[in-house]
């Protein structure tokens, strides 16, 4: 009798789509959509930090090896948006370089989770009071993430 080996569903799988919702890195909650294609992927994350902000990221994605856990490592953008809290304030933003470096887990079948540290580096900054002239920091800022995947 002859049996295939299982191949792990998600990123070096071939082409296709993943969604999902993670915890920490650019919002306390986001939803995903990765585009994938065998080893590599553009992920599109929309979250939020208090239903006062709105998060959006774009990244890169190179997974390695061919085992159900898997390294990866990517680049992007991330965009916030903070809508004015008072009078005289106007709508905040900031511009960040992401790096996300973590493990990804194909746990069964169509089904995945990931633990990754975002490393981040502001690069622009528009603060919500007009007044405050601050230099932005420069220190880079790691925020770890916690997801949960599937592929369609």
């Amino acid at each position: 009798m002859l049996t295939s080996p299982l191949v792990a569903q998600g990123p070096n799988a071939g082409d296709g789509m993943r969604f999902g919702v993670s915890f920490g890195g650019i919002s306390t909650v986001a939803l995903s959509v990765e585009f994938f294609r065998d080893s590599r992927s553009l992920d599109i994350s929309v979250g939020t930090w208090s239903f006062q902000d709105l998060s959006l990221s774009t990244t890169v994605r190179q997974y390695f090896g061919a085992s159900a856990l898997k390294p990866v490592v990517g680049a992007g953008l991330w965009l916030a948006a903070a809508r004015p809290t008072g009078e005289g304030e106007r709508t905040g933003l900031a511009l960040v370089l992401r790096a996300p470096l973590g493990v990804d887990w194909s746990m069964a079948d169509d089904h995945s989770t990931g633990l990754i540290l975002n490393v981040n580096q502001g690069l622009w900054v528009k603060r919500s009071d007009p007044e405050d002239d601050l230099p932005m920091n420069q220190r880079l800022v790691p925020l770890p993430e916690l997801y949960y995947r599937f592929t369609r």
